[in-house]
């Protein structure tokens, strides 16, 4: 059984991440879309509320199961029997700093390969930071997230503009 972890922040789970994991679950046996707990960011959202936002979204593909995980992904994968790193690409600049993870990943743990899937360019320009920008100043996100998600990113920034 071949299996792939999809690792990303996911804050919050945009149309283009959900794009590469579909897609990616057509090709895996097994796809994991591992939420990284990132202590030195300052997330939207928490692990639980992003693992369950990516629950919903994708809770229609039987063979996508959704986690997160601390520490370093290299671990993850032994942990999980993982042999495959998902990673989406939208633009060369990506490719330039994933390369780069991709080699010290496969120096770590050479028996897992990271397979690079191109963004579709209907959602190329998209990302979650310019999602959580236009969200911030009241700017309409919908072509960009699931319904949940757009529902969730508003409640949040009302509740911060509430504090």
């Amino acid at each position: 059984m071949k299996i792939a972890v999809y690792p990303g922040s996911f804050d919050p789970v945009t149309l283009g991440h959900l794009d590469i994991a579909e897609r990616a679950a057509k090709i895996f046996d097994k796809l994991i879309i591992a939420v990284m707990v990132n202590p030195h960011k300052n997330p939207l959202f928490t692990v639980e509320e992003r693992t369950e936002l990516i629950r919903e979204a994708v809770r229609h593909i039987p063979n996508i199961e959704v986690d997160s995980f601390p520490g370093l992904l290299v671990h993850y994968l032994q942990a999980k029997g993982a042999q495959v790193i998902v990673k989406g690409l939208r633009a060369v600049s990506d490719f330039e700093s994933e390369l780069a993870m991709a080699s010290i990943n496969w120096k770590m743990y050479p028996a897992a390969e990271t397979f690079f899937m191109p963004t579709n360019f209907k959602y190329s320009y998209i990302s979650s930071s310019l999602v959580k920008e236009i969200a911030r100043h009241g700017g309409p996100i919908e072509e960009f997230v699931p319904l949940h998600v757009e529902k969730a990113v508003r409640a949040a920034y009302e509740s911060l503009r509430n504090k």
